[in-house]
């Protein structure tokens, strides 16, 4: 089980994980440098799809080996999306990466991914996770949903839950404790958040939501800290000990993604899940050590479940 990001390269390579990288559209220096990282360490093999003139005049510039890497020259970004999501559904690759850091870049794959006839969706639905190394947290810990599902009903809370819980199994963990947020840790009827934790707990409970252990609604504090939690009477598996915080919303979730980062200068890195193959996106934002993670943390959806 991994105790830190700082260890998913030697996860990786303890389990002979190698994947096949696509980046359509790719344009944007910073994914460039961390998609080639990767390869170097040997996680990777990369397509990039694109303006070939343009790669090459990048990767000249900032001095980038490209000798092993596939150029497919295509201007076209929304063509160069489509072709990622076939590469996909012929095999020829694994892991998908937005190319230009921006909500365009981002979109434009997730159409394709999402498109009826040719897309990869393979879940009820998409989400987004991102797992943080805190320095005052006892384990890493995921945060979802911080991009995709704005705000989320009981069954897409439901959908968000089993990606999570598929993902982490992948880095070990055999029964992910998930603790749901709300503003209050008892149920209360004027606040949807709590009905909705309160229905994902008996959900999980009567094997609805399989492998994992939920426990909702939770305060913030009765979530994470053991004593909190003994303090206002809560005592059970999940309270002060989750690997999974589930968000009411994406406010919610988005700033405790940038609390996390800002003030607690947790690492972090990122997947989208819920398709055939996981997505990497990245922001402008975000640190060579934070684009460079989240390839790595999505090479980990190929890791065979197996516990010690």
């Amino acid at each position: 089980m991994l105790n830190k990001l700082s260890e998913l390269e030697s996860y990786l390579k303890e389990h002979r994980i190698r994947c096949k990288l696509v980046i359509p559209a790719a344009k944007d220096e910073n994914v460039l440098k961390a998609a080639i990282t990767a390869h170097r360490i040997g996680i990777v093999d990369i397509t990039l799809i694109g303006r070939e003139r343009v790669i090459r005049e990048l990767a000249e510039e900032k001095k980038y080996d490209l000798s092993e890497i596939a150029l497919v020259d295509e201007a076209n970004a929304t063509e160069a999306a489509i072709q990622s999501v076939q590469m996909v559904r012929d095999g020829s690759a694994d892991i998908i990466m937005n190319g230009e850091e921006s909500y365009y870049g981002a979109n434009i794959i997730l159409k394709q991914t999402d498109d009826r006839r040719r897309g990869i969706r393979r879940g009820s639905i998409m989400s987004h996770m991102s797992i943080f190394e805190v320095e005052r947290y006892h384990k890493l810990i995921a945060v979802t949903d911080t991009v995709l599902n704005v705000a989320p009903d009981l069954s897409t809370k439901a959908g968000i839950a089993h990606n999570a819980v598929f993902f982490m199994r992948r880095l070990g963990i055999e029964i992910p404790r998930v603790a749901v947020l709300a503003a209050i840790e008892v149920v209360n009827e004027a606040m949807p958040a709590t009905m909705h934790a309160g229905l994902l707990s008996k959900m999980a409970q009567r094997g609805q939501i399989k492998n994992c252990i939920i426990d909702g609604p939770l305060a913030f504090d009765n979530a994470i800290s053991r004593e909190s939690a003994v303090h206002k009477g809560i005592i059970n598996e999940v309270a002060g000990d989750p690997d999974i915080l589930l968000a009411p919303d994406i406010e919610t979730a988005n700033i405790l993604y940038q609390s996390f980062v800002f003030f607690a200068n947790a690492r972090v890195a990122s997947v989208a899940l819920g398709a055939s193959a996981p997505i990497v996106f990245t922001s402008k934002l975000d640190t060579d050590e934070t684009r460079v993670a989240s390839i790595l943390l999505a090479a980990a959806a190929y890791v065979p479940i197996s516990y010690r």
